[in-house]
């Protein structure tokens, strides 16, 4: 969220900078320089600024660099606080707001991960296509991750197409545009590096030209993804 989108969603919540100070807690003259470019939001204030506007979770600011390992059961707890179908029942009551492409990069950089949640990551892309895409290239170039994250956006490209969403299929072409730049040649898989070799030979043979293409062993398609597709939960 920028100093403009700050300042526009302070005022279609109807607030002055006196009022928005108050329920941030924090003095109108730092709003003000917020809302000029002046200052960047914390983590902290990110996530009062979620509750006081109604803001979404891409708000939270993304550090230089991704860090952290996310285990399966975290990795379930943020999908499902970010809103996912499929895990709604698992919504935690309590949960620290994260953004949305801190907890996709996460996902794509384990080594295996449950099919539930490879499944979910087009819909992230997708519910959260104005995520920082800069950001997320950047990093995943740095853990060689831009074939995962590539076909991923691909999926979550034919997924829009078919439900007529113009504005996040430009959104993921541009995203497939800055990762092709840098596209690896080695052979990856979609979070399973402990593939047996008979499904390893399995999926050379039957791989879609999607996954081809970005050299992904694995047998996902649009056809397979349960939510993704649901035009309650895009953008």
């Amino acid at each position: 969220m920028n100093s403009m989108d700050l300042k526009s969603a302070r005022v279609t919540k109807g607030f002055s900078q006196v009022a928005a100070a108050r329920r941030l807690r924090v003095s109108q003259p730092y709003v003000a320089m917020l809302e000029c470019g002046r200052r960047r939001l914390t983590p902290k204030l990110a996530r009062r600024v979620m509750t006081v506007y109604g803001a979404p979770p891409t708000v939270v600011p993304l550090s230089g660099a991704l860090t952290e390992r996310c285990g399966p059961d975290e990795l379930v707890k943020d999908v499902a606080a970010l809103g996912y179908p499929g895990f709604m029942y698992m919504s935690p009551r309590r949960w620290k707001p994260k953004n949305p492409a801190a907890v996709l990069l996460a996902a794509l950089a384990n080594d295996d991960l449950e099919s539930r949640l490879v499944e979910a990551l087009p819909w992230l892309l997708l519910r959260y296509s104005t995520v920082d895409r800069e950001w997320l290239v950047r990093e995943a170039k740095l853990r060689d991750l831009q074939n995962r994250l590539g076909f991923v956006a691909t999926l979550a490209r034919r997924v829009a197409e078919r439900t007529g969403k113009q504005e996040s299929v430009m959104a993921m072409r541009e995203l497939e545009a800055k990762l092709e730049r840098s596209r690896l040649a080695r052979e990856d898989t979609l979070c399973r590096k402990s593939l047996p070799d008979a499904e390893r030979r399995w999926l050379k043979q039957h791989q879609s030209e999607d996954a081809k293409h970005w050299n992904v062993l694995t047998d996902w398609t649009p056809d397979a993804l349960r939510y993704a597709g649901s035009t309650s939960t895009l953008a």
